[in-house]
């Protein structure tokens, strides 16, 4: 099964961590990327850049129109995934509670849709 763990950022939790725990979030998730790589269970993985960097897109009467920052208001915001293929969602929400960053903001875990093969 396959499954998106989305990384979601709280800003002002980020800015009070210690000098240490900042340290500590790449070692950890190059730690990660290594157990699921050598399992087979990584799929693919990247981070995002900050919302204000972002660009919605509508299409409103077959005209596109573009706002410049983030879709969604507050403070979190999507900062990265891993999709991951494993056996089932308890298999997921053991990697999902191996990134550093559920330790201070959250992770989703999203299975994705079934969809049928082609042909």
């Amino acid at each position: 099964m396959k499954f998106m763990l989305q990384i979601i950022i709280n800003p002002k939790t980020n800015e009070s961590l210690t000098e240490e725990q900042q340290a500590s979030v790449g070692p950890a998730h190059e730690k990660l990327i290594g157990i699921i790589s050598a399992s087979g269970e990584l799929v693919s993985m990247d981070g995002l850049d900050a919302p204000a960097k972002s660009t919605v897109v509508r299409v409103r009467d077959g005209k596109t129109v573009t706002s410049e920052g983030s879709l969604f208001e507050g403070d979190d915001y999507f900062g990265g995934y891993y999709i991951v293929d494993v056996a089932d969602q308890d298999r997921a929400v053991e990697l999902a509670a191996m990134i550093p960053d559920a330790q201070w903001s959250a992770v989703e875990i999203r299975p994705y849709l079934e969809m049928p093969e082609e042909g």
